[in-house]
C-alpha cells in the first residue's frame, strides 16, 4: 500500500517533522521494522528490577528507560544531543532518574565501580574500557547494538553499493574482552524493514543521521524522485536492519 499524495507533499511533510528522541511513532502506517526476538526493553526491565544502581548510556529521549516498570533507587542516564537531553529530562526526572548531559566520548563522569548494571540501546560507539571502569565487580553490561551492515540497502541506494564494515559482533567481543569483560551472550539477527512512501525514507535519514552523512532533501532530490517512482510502481522499498544482543560481565 502506497501513499497517493504527491512527491512534493510527502517530502515536505517528512522534512518538517521533528526528529529528537527515539520515538518512532511517526512511522506508523508509513514504514515497518521487525523486532528482535529477545525483546530488549522487557529483558532490560527484568535486570533493572533487581539492580542496586543503574546507568543508561546514550538514552536518546529516554523512551526505552521510561518504559521499564521498576528502576533502582539510583538510576542515571546520559545523553549528548541537547534536544534529546531536554526531552529525556522532562520524561525521566518525574520517574526519579537523573539525566546527565555528557559527550559520547570517554570519560564517563562517574567514579569507578559505581553501577552494578549499565545498559544502552543502540550506542553510537560502545566504549568498553569506560563501561568496565564504572561497573562494580560482578556487574553487568546489557545492551542492544546496531549490527553489521544494518539497513545497508538504504545507504547503498543513496551512496552506491560497496562493502560496509564495522559493528561486527566478533570485533566487539574482542574489544570487550580486551577491556576485561566476560561475554555472557552475543546474538545477532537481521530484520525486515519496509518503507511504504518516500517521506518515510526522508524521515528515517533525517533521524538516523549516520546512515547517509550530511543528508538533506535538496542534496538528494533527484534520487528521492527516482525512489518515489519505484515505490509507486513496485511497492515498498525493502531493507534489513541488523541488531546484536550484547551481554557482558565484569568479573567479581
Amino acid at each position: 500500500m502506497t501513499d497517493r499524495r504527491t512527491f512534493e507533499e510527502l517530502v515536505a511533510e517528512a522534512d518538517a517533522a521533528p526528529t529528537e528522541g527515539w520515538d518512532f511513532s511517526w512511522f506508523e502506517g508509513r514504514a515497518t521494522e521487525e523486532r528482535p526476538s529477545w525483546g530488549y526493553q522487557r529483558a532490560m526491565g527484568e535486570r533493572m528490577a533487581v539492580a542496586r544502581a543503574a546507568l543508561d548510556i546514550q538514552t536518546g529521549g529516554g523512551e526505552v528507560l521510561a518504559g521499564v516498570p521498576k528502576r533502582p533507587a539510583l538510576c542515571v542516564a546520559t545523553e549528548a544531543w541537547p534536544p534529546n537531553v531536554a526531552k529525556a529530562s522532562a520524561l525521566l526526572h518525574p520517574l526519579g532518574t537523573v539525566v546527565v548531559a555528557d559527550p559520547e566520548e570517554p570519560p564517563l563522569p562517574f567514579g569507578d565501580g559505581v553501577f552494578d548494571l549499565v545498559v544502552s540501546r543502540h550506542p553510537v560507539v560502545p566504549y568498553f574500557a569506560e563501561i568496565a571502569r564504572v561497573l562494580a565487580p560482578g556487574g553487568t553490561y546489557f545492551a542492544q547494538h546496531v549490527g553489521p551492515a544494518s539497513a545497508a540497502e538504504v545507504t547503498d541506494y543513496f551512496l552506491g553499493a560497496e562493502p560496509r564494515t564495522g559493528r561486527e559482533p566478533e570485533v566487539e567481543r574482542a574489544r570487550a574482552e580486551a577491556a576485561g569483560l566476560e561475554i555472557v551472550r552475543l546474538r545477532t539477527e537481521r530484520l525486515r524493514m519496509e518503507f511504504f512512501d518516500v517521506g518515510a525514507v526522508v524521515h528515517f535519514l533525517r533521524k538516523v543521521i549516520w546512515m547517509v552523512p550530511g543528508f538533506t532533501v535538496e542534496a538528494y532530490l533527484p534520487r528521492l524522485r527516482e525512489l518515489h517512482a519505484e515505490i509507486e510502481a513496485k511497492g515498498p522499498f525493502v531493507a534489513h536492519s541488523s541488531r546484536t544482543l550484547f551481554e557482558a560481565r565484569r568479573p567479581a
